[in-house]
């Protein structure tokens, strides 16, 4: 089974391991590790080609495509001068994901990144020999996407988005102290929602507190799954699930129509709706992302480099949020915040 604990405690040295085999393995050339002169990380002078594509096209993903861009020209990739981008969405259909991945196999670019488990699982399924950096991924090991974290020894690596889930719980119940029924909208076809779902039962259920399941096989279903359970819960917790970020003003509808809070691990999703949100900072998953995809492009084994994960969470609060839903913010809550969404 798995042991979402065992496997923060397993990337965290694998970060460790990373900053090893950085320090004692720097490529001959010149890297953003090492610059030729001044402030300015050198790359290399000839062009390169870097295909990026995301399942879906929404705030968070959007957020670490930007992060990704922006590490690059700060490792001294530029798209237009030196490197060329071309960029590919999904809009959502695993079917598109699997025809952007052959067609980008086809093109036969220096490195291709695939934002969110869909895509990089079509990636995936279509090469086995061009560097393919994930983002956003929450369990590239249960996805199939690595057999393991300190290297993959493949043509795979890349950056989590995993969360443990003991933070996230606690603020659930700070927030509604007489916490008892939590309801989960999630794409049943999708592994990181599904992950979350098995996880969230083994944490919960110990405690006396119940998950409703709202399984929505599509952006539209969101709002149709999220009225089914609204009348059961004391709050709904939203993941990374792409189908409900996409469609998150419709889920924030029928919360505020039934006062229900949400509270996510996306924070983009409290200017959309949420109570509040603890989670990962999208765009500086990005940047780290876009730290492996340099590394790659001027010469480091993909195979070498061990899986990212973030080390910190953000907190974003909305006292107006509560309010629509019955709720006040506990001061505590709000003076922890990193941002009060008004």
């Amino acid at each position: 089974m798995f042991n979402p604990n065992r496997f923060v405690k397993t990337l965290m040295w694998a970060g460790v391991a990373a900053a090893v085999l950085t320090g004692c393995n720097k490529p001959a050339e010149t890297t953003a590790e090492t610059p030729a002169t001044g402030d300015t990380p050198a790359a290399a002078t000839e062009m390169k080609t870097v295909a990026i594509t995301a399942i879906v096209e929404h705030p968070a993903l959007d957020a670490v495509r930007k992060g990704v861009i922006d590490e690059l020209a700060a490792e001294g990739f530029t798209d237009g001068k030196n490197l060329k981008v071309n960029f590919q969405s999904a809009q959502g259909n695993t079917g598109t994901a699997g025809q952007i991945a052959k067609q980008f196999v086809a093109d036969g670019p220096d490195v291709i990144v695939a934002i969110a488990t869909p895509s990089a699982q079509s990636v995936a399924a279509a090469t086995t020999s061009i560097p393919l950096v994930f983002s956003a991924v929450t369990d590239p090991v249960e996805a199939k996407l690595v057999s393991k974290l300190d290297g993959s020894g493949t043509n795979v690596t890349g950056a989590s988005d995993v969360l443990p889930y003991e933070p996230q719980i606690d603020l659930m119940k700070q927030i509604i102290p007489s916490l008892k029924n939590v309801g989960y909208v999630y794409s049943p076809g999708e592994v990181n929602s599904t992950i979350v779902l098995k996880n969230l039962k083994e944490k919960l259920t110990p405690m006396g507190i119940t998950v409703h399941e709202a399984p929505a096989q599509r952006s539209n279903d969101i709002a149709m799954a999220a009225r089914s359970i609204a009348d059961k819960v004391d709050v709904i917790y939203t993941s990374t699930d792409n189908n409900v970020v996409s469609a998150y003003e419709s889920l924030s509808q029928v919360a505020k129509e039934s006062k229900v809070p949400l509270i996510a691990s996306d924070t983009d999703s409290v200017a959309r709706g949420a109570v509040a949100a603890l989670g990962v900072n999208y765009y500086d998953l990005g940047r780290e992302t876009g730290k492996i995809v340099a590394r790659i492009l001027n010469g480091t084994d993909v195979g070498t480099i061990p899986v990212y994960i973030p080390q910190s969470l953000d907190l974003y609060v909305s006292p107006a949020n509560a309010t629509a839903a019955g709720l006040t913010l506990p001061q505590a809550v709000i003076d922890k915040a990193k941002e009060v969404v008004k």
